[in-house]
C-alpha cells in the first residue's frame, strides 16, 4: 500500500471513529433502557463506574496525578474517543487485506473492538468488574452497539474513499 493511501486511510478511519461513536451511544442506551430492571440492577451494583472514568483515575493514579473531577471528565473522553480511534483503522485494512464486503468488514470492526476491548481489555485490567458478574443482557448490549459502531465507521470510510475516488 502506497504511503498516501495509508495515511488517508488513517485519517479516514479517525474521522469515522467520531461517527461510530456517536451512532452506538444512543444504540446502547436504547439496548440499556429495554433491558429487564433486574438486569439493569445487577450490572449497575457491580459495576465500579463508567469504564473510561475508572481508567481516567488508575491511570492519574498510577503516574502521581491528582487531577480534579472535571479534568478527569476530559481525560475519559479522550480515552473514550482515542480507543474507538484505535480500533476504526481496522476497517480499511480489512477492506484492503481481504475479499470481505462493507457489511462483514464493518461488523467484524465492531465485534473485534467489543471482544477484545470491551471483554477482555476492561476487565483485564480493572475498568469493569469481572464479566461474571454482569448479567447476559450486558455483554449482548456492548456487542450489539459496537457493531453499529463497526458499521457506521464502515459507511463512513466508504464514504469519504468515493469522495477521494471523485476528486482524481
Amino acid at each position: 500500500m502506497r504511503t498516501r493511501e495509508a495515511v488517508r486511510d488513517v485519517a479516514l478511519a479517525t474521522a469515522a471513529s467520531y461517527v461510530g461513536t456517536k451512532a452506538m451511544e444512543p444504540v446502547s442506551m436504547k439496548l440499556y433502557e429495554m433491558e429487564s430492571a433486574a438486569d439493569r440492577e445487577r450490572g449497575d451494583a457491580v459495576r465500579p463506574g463508567p469504564p473510561y472514568r475508572v481508567a481516567a483515575e488508575k491511570i492519574t493514579r498510577s503516574v502521581g496525578l491528582d487531577l480534579n473531577d472535571q479534568q478527569l471528565d476530559r481525560l475519559s473522553l479522550v480515552l473514550h474517543y482515542g480507543l474507538a480511534a484505535q480500533w476504526a483503522p481496522l476497517y480499511p485494512v480489512l477492506r484492503r487485506s481481504t475479499r470481505l464486503s462493507t457489511p462483514v468488514a464493518g461488523l467484524a470492526t465492531g465485534a473485534a473492538m467489543s471482544i477484545v476491548a470491551d471483554e477482555l481489555m476492561t476487565p483485564a485490567f480493572g475498568f469493569s468488574a469481572p464479566n461474571l458478574e454482569y448479567p447476559l443482557s450486558t455483554h449482548v448490549r456492548g456487542f450489539l452497539a459496537h457493531l453499529v459502531f463497526g458499521l457506521a465507521v464502515a459507511v463512513s470510510v466508504e464514504t469519504g474513499w468515493a469522495v477521494f475516488r471523485r476528486l482524481r
